[in-house]
């Protein structure tokens, strides 16, 4: 009986005890200087929230291949090679140029083709060559001393324009050089020697004579001139016609092959045709320079002639001058008859 009236005694008594202490620290006022607890991240939630979702981890424990059944592992791939620029320099060009071949191991560069060519094309264009030479040979030479010449003859007719008399004129050494100076020389032996008949005969005959002369030098000096030109036009009019020679002979070689070979493939044939081509090619280069460079030195000897036949006449009207003052008769003749009357 006392048993169950202790009990809740005790009950009561931890009750009464225990509630003021919860209720002083439900009241109590927060500590300034406590620092207040952390909240949970938008991170930290969404971590909480993907474990609940996939709930514990398992580890991982790696498995091995088994290398019979894994795939083979590609090779490598290897660098680029740089693309061949055969225009690099002119080193490479040429090289490019005399080295080209095609898939059939026929070499396709001018100087192979001219090694597998029939004798007889290799000899046309050996021809062609030559005159391709001469025509830049003459080019060069005729170029200077038609040049040369020009020079001269302008500083002689400049040298006429000024002289008052023709023994001036032969006094100045530019006007003795060249063609001009010719002219002047033969000038003045025609007037040295008709001097004796020119009281008698008059002045028409010496002028008549004097003018043939000088005709006939202007035509020697262009004749001259005009040397070596003929050799550009004999070029210019026959090397198309050799190198056709030569392609209808490499043609005729191709075609001969083909009979012996029984086939028409192309890679047969193409080089025979090329070689043959390779001759009218430059036939045409030997030709169209020297045509071109004919024509040119044909206008230039005609304006050189035209200035020859400027200074003719020139060295004419001087010589004529000439001949009007000797007609004046002298001061003393003219006073003599007038102190007779």
């Amino acid at each position: 009986m006392l048993r169950k009236n202790i009990w809740p005694s005790l009950v009561l008594c931890g009750l009464l005890t225990f509630a003021p202490l919860a209720y002083a620290q439900e009241t109590a006022p927060q500590n300034p200087f406590q620092t207040p607890p952390e909240t949970p991240t938008q991170s930290s939630s969404e971590s909480s929230q993907g474990e609940a979702k996939t709930g514990p981890q398992m580890d991982i424990i790696p498995q091995t291949e088994d290398p019979s059944t894994a795939p083979p592992e590609a090779p490598p791939l290897a660098a680029p090679e740089p693309f061949p620029s055969p225009l690099k320099d002119l080193r490479g060009a040429l090289d490019w140029l005399l080295n080209q071949t095609d898939a059939s191991g026929h070499d396709l560069s001018p100087i192979g083709m001219y090694r597998s060519a029939d004798i007889v094309v290799k000899l046309v264009m050996l021809g062609l060559i030559f005159a391709s030479f001469v025509t830049w040979t003459v080019w060069v030479a005729k170029t200077l001393e038609l040049w040369g010449a020009r020079w001269r003859v302008r500083r002689a007719r400049a040298v006429l324009a000024e002289a008052a008399t023709l023994v001036e004129a032969e006094r100045c050494p530019e006007a003795r050089r060249g063609a001009v100076g010719r002219m002047m020389a033969e000038a003045r032996t025609e007037l040295t020697h008709s001097e004796p008949a020119l009281v008698h005969a008059g002045h028409a005959g010496l002028k008549e004579r004097l003018t043939a002369a000088l005709a006939r030098l202007e035509a020697e000096a262009g004749r001259r001139m005009a040397r070596g030109t003929g050799v550009l036009a004999t070029i210019g009019s026959t090397a198309p016609f050799v190198g056709l020679f030569g392609t209808v002979w490499g043609i005729m070689n191709s075609f001969i092959s083909i009979a012996e070979s029984n086939t028409t493939n192309l890679a047969v044939v193409a080089p025979g045709i090329a070689e043959a081509l390779l001759a009218t090619a430059m036939g045409l280069v030997a030709a169209i320079p020297a045509v071109v460079i004919y024509n040119l030195f044909a206008r230039s000897i005609a304006g050189y002639r035209l200035l020859l036949s400027d200074a003719g006449e020139r060295i004419e009207r001087l010589v004529s001058r000439d001949l009007d003052r000797r007609a004046i008769p002298p001061k003393n003749t003219q006073e003599i008859p007038q102190k007779a009357a």
